[in-house]
């Protein structure tokens, strides 16, 4: 039985392209639950956002609806796995708002009080963008790193800009309107897949950085109840921390998710090379909706020279032989996972 990381993803991994994940696993637990809470709340419940005719911004952008939407189909993916019964999971690690998704996977969290963590921080969002978001890449399209200096500048000489989130060989910046401007325009173009880069998230805040504090201090009155436990299986947080099973204080998962978590560096790239050097897992599972973690979490292996990889071209052919990541989207992949 091969030994997996489950990864969960942030909220911008719902895209155009991925209307009706949801299409078929009604029925499954966490759907119905996310869809109940939604449908208390008189809000738009994933299922029915999931089902539109067209994607639109303003429905499944807009941070009050996507952190739900996304940790739903998360959630969907993890029963699944669950339910087949065909891997053995030794460890779960997110990035960004995944963080809270995770916690609900791993069992450190509830699901209706998970729920109500992610309908809470995403409230705070709806129609209050506090800056904003940029990505930043590294590496070129062949994954080879390139000069730091630029974007070493940038976060020295521009006031109010910081690192948000490290993702493998790029970075996204948060920072306040004016920064995210001037990083904007001074910054060198560089391509990241087929766009060119640096680009902002749309309706992003600076998450992550010290522009949330307000936030925290806001979640840390509204959500201080919050029922957390010990995970019933590893979890792995944004500063390559883990929380064991039994061993973990309640107390410090909330200071954390509440408090660091909020204002401080999201560092997914140092979350997987923990994974790997605490676990040596046979294969990470790329959880949905989609798989925009499998780079980052690619290139945060080669970092650490898994299994002797160093260039994209190693981690190509080794994923053709055996796969290290399992996206739930390809069929011959997700047999590996569901059977």
């Amino acid at each position: 039985m091969r030994r997996v990381i489950l990864v969960c993803p942030g909220r911008g991994s719902y895209t155009r392209e991925l209307l009706r994940s949801l299409q078929g696993a009604d029925r499954l637990p966490s759907v119905v639950a996310a869809d109940t809470f939604r449908r208390m709340l008189g809000r738009p419940t994933p299922t029915e956002m999931d089902a539109a005719e067209t994607y639109s911004s303003k429905l499944h952008v807009a941070g009050e609806n996507a952190s739900v939407l996304t940790a739903t189909c998360t959630l969907a993916d993890a029963d699944r796995v669950k339910r087949a019964g065909q891997v053995q999971v030794v460890g779960v690690l997110g990035n960004s708002m995944g963080w809270y998704t995770a916690l609900m996977v791993a069992g450190a969290l509830p699901l209706q009080e998970g729920l109500r963590l992610i309908e809470t921080m995403g409230q705070y969002q709806a129609n209050n963008v506090m800056g904003g978001q940029i990505v930043y890449p590294l590496c070129d399209n062949d994954w080879a790193p390139m000069s730091t200096a630029a974007v070493e500048a940038a976060l020295r000489d521009i006031p109010g800009l910081h690192v948000s989130i490290r993702l493998g060989r790029q970075l996204v910046l948060g920072g306040t309107e004016e920064a995210i401007r001037t990083a904007l325009k001074n910054l060198p173009e560089r391509k990241s897949g087929e766009r060119s880069a640096p680009f902002q998230l749309p309706l992003h805040s600076a998450f992550h950085t010290p522009l949330l504090a307000e936030t925290a201090q806001r979640a840390q009155s509204d959500l201080r109840d919050l029922a957390f436990v010990a995970p019933d299986v590893p979890l792995i947080d944004g500063r390559g921390q883990v929380f064991f099973p039994r061993h973990a204080d309640p107390a410090a998962l909330l200071d954390y998710t509440l408090g660091a978590q909020v204002v401080t560096p999201y560092d997914f790239t140092v979350s997987v090379r923990t994974a790997l050097r605490e676990f040596a897992p046979d294969a990470f599972v790329l959880l949905g909706p989609g798989a925009n973690l499998g780079g980052a979490s690619a290139q945060a292996m080669l970092d650490e020279g898994w299994g002797g990889m160093r260039t994209k071209a190693d981690f190509v052919e080794r994923q053709n032989s055996d796969p290290l990541l399992l996206s739930l989207l390809r069929p011959e992949q997700r047999a590996l996972v569901l059977g």
